[in-house]
């Protein structure tokens, strides 16, 4: 199966102030950069949704740069747009570029569990993670999401093609959506 991870990176920040992308983690790296070099770090091609005119963000780190001009509607029209736009792949992992902790290894796990006409998803102490994995299968549902609901809507819908998948990696429930929940700085000494 051609599997590859779709990054949703074209939100407007809004609980956080200013563009968390450029936030800095303490790794000196950015949000969007450490996601992307996790993602990357999985082997799997990594195509990520920008709004017009931000291609750079993907591209400069080696992903494709898919442009989601219906950004500002919400996740679920950005989710709508990247799906549209992806290559011809049989599965995509969705994946949030505000959740820079999780591990390249859970990535390729994901990907491994895909099969025909299932979605994928990590759980961490029994809570929902990211990223999800969804075949092909999947696509036309994802492709009519709107508005802030994202692919929760057809995870539910399609309870039983999900197969749960339970990892040791706190990365995939954490995410940063204020500039609390940011790691904090290591002492300089």
């Amino acid at each position: 199966m051609r599997i590859g991870i779709l990054m949703l990176a074209a939100g407007q920040s809004r609980r956080f102030g200013s563009d968390k992308r450029t936030a800095q983690l303490p790794s000196g790296n950015t949000l969007l950069r450490q996601s992307l070099q996790n993602a990357l770090g999985s082997g799997l091609p990594v195509a990520v949704c920008v709004r017009p005119g931000e291609e750079s963000l993907a591209t400069a780190h080696g992903a494709q740069a898919l442009v989601c001009t219906e950004a500002d509607l919400g996740m679920g029209h950005s989710l709508a747009q990247g799906i549209v736009q992806l290559p011809p792949w049989d599965a995509v992992l969705i994946a949030l570029a505000d959740m820079p902790e999780i591990q390249p290894a859970t990535f390729c796990t994901i990907a491994r569990a895909i099969m025909p006409e299932t979605i994928c998803q990590p759980m961490y102490h029994e809570r929902p993670g990211h990223p999800v994995g969804f075949s092909k299968h999947f696509f036309p549902a994802l492709t009519a999401l709107r508005g802030d609901v994202g692919a929760r809507r057809v995870i539910e819908q399609q309870a039983a093609a999900l197969i749960k998948i339970p990892l040791d990696d706190p990365g995939i429930v954490r995410d940063i959506d204020t500039p609390a929940d940011l790691p904090p700085r290591p002492l300089s000494t």
